[in-house]
């Protein structure tokens, strides 16, 4: 691809595209989570990008002003997948390597399980394999730090609380460990542009593909967690081996909150060119 992809079209849907790097440069796609945009990488694009690495960071269903259905069926991982598939079309031939945190996390290992002809690695942040996840729901604290998500269930609420100027949305947000840029971030992307129904819609649509929690991963794989994560566990991360069958590395983040794209990008960085092999 000898040109700068800012946009590309999938079905009804129109997907916005940062697309920076050298034009030669090995692509690399990376997948947001919630509550972000694509600029949430620019600390580890950046970087990559000095590299030598060409980064596709893509603003997913739901976050894309040209892409957001109001339907929670939707948001089923079989659509989202098809969404980055779509991306590695256009950027093509491929493969490509695969990055994606929180939800965007969660994304990657079901294109990289389902999909692995299309994916040379797989560098997961902070949301363990999809199938590890539930298991450590019945084996640790998972299920307590993950009362949210049934809370945003409900409708009308959660889009509610988390609106409110320093209202409890934010407050969680900052128990999390959001700065007060990023909730000014978070105010502007999200909430100003009309983005936050849309990134509910994966939680709300989440029970809808069960399909996702048990393939394993052929891919070359490397999972981030960070060990102050205020919402995942590290059993998770025990359990994540039992979903992957290719060459696999844990990385563990002291000190390092959810939010590892923003806190530690020159460490993540790192990391994701340590698994391509640059």
């Amino acid at each position: 691809m000898t040109t700068r992809i800012s946009q590309f079209t999938k079905g009804p849907y129109t997907f916005d595209v940062i697309d920076t790097g050298p034009l030669d440069g090995t692509p690399v796609v990376l997948l947001h989570g919630f509550p972000q945009r694509a600029t949430s990488w620019s600390g580890v694009t950046e970087r990559l990008n000095e590299q030598g690495l060409r980064t596709y960071a893509l603003d997913q269903r739901g976050y894309s002003p040209g892409a957001r259905p109001s339907s929670r069926f939707a948001y089923r991982v079989e659509g989202l997948v098809s969404d980055v598939l779509a991306l590695i079309d256009r950027i093509g031939p491929g493969p490509v390597h695969l990055v994606g945190h929180d939800w965007g996390a969660a994304v990657a290992w079901s294109v990289a399980a389902g999909h692995p002809d299309r994916i040379s690695s797989l560098t997961a942040v902070s949301v363990a394999h999809p199938g590890a996840f539930v298991r450590s729901m019945l084996s640790s604290s998972q299920a307590l730090k993950s009362y949210y998500m049934l809370l945003f269930q409900l409708p009308f609420v959660p889009e509610h609380l988390l609106s409110r100027r320093n209202g409890a949305g934010e407050r969680l947000l900052r128990g999390a460990g959001m700065t007060r840029s990023m909730i000014g971030t978070f105010r502007e992307e999200i909430i100003a542009d009309g983005a936050l129904k849309g990134g509910l819609g994966y939680y709300r649509s989440m029970f809808l593909s069960p399909g996702a929690f048990s393939r394993k991963v052929s891919v070359p794989t490397t999972y981030v967690w960070s060990d102050r994560d205020a919402a995942l566990v590290r059993r998770g991360a025990e359990l994540t081996p039992q979903f992957v069958t290719g060459p696999y590395e844990l990385e563990v983040y002291e000190g390092a909150s959810h939010w590892i794209p923003d806190e530690r990008p020159a460490e993540l960085a790192a990391s994701i060119a340590k698994r391509i092999g640059v």
